[in-house]
């Protein structure tokens, strides 16, 4: 916990949460700004801290 995490993948939505599809398999649930949901569907770059088993807090999104 509390380690931070630079991820690329594909930004989906799942039962009212925001995922992260890693482009090297595997998910994090994410904790978002509203700025993320502008971005669904989209590659995407994020960068986070780990605060939970698959879950980050996100400080940084930006499309690929």
């Amino acid at each position: 916990m509390g380690s931070r995490h630079d991820e690329t993948g594909l930004l989906r939505w799942d039962r009212g949460t925001l995922f992260l599809l890693r482009d090297e398999g595997g998910r994090w649930r994410l904790e978002t700004g509203r700025r993320a949901e502008t971005m669904v569907g989209r590659r995407v770059r994020i960068v986070g801290t780990r605060v939970g088993f698959d879950l980050l807090a996100v400080s940084k999104i930006e499309p690929c």
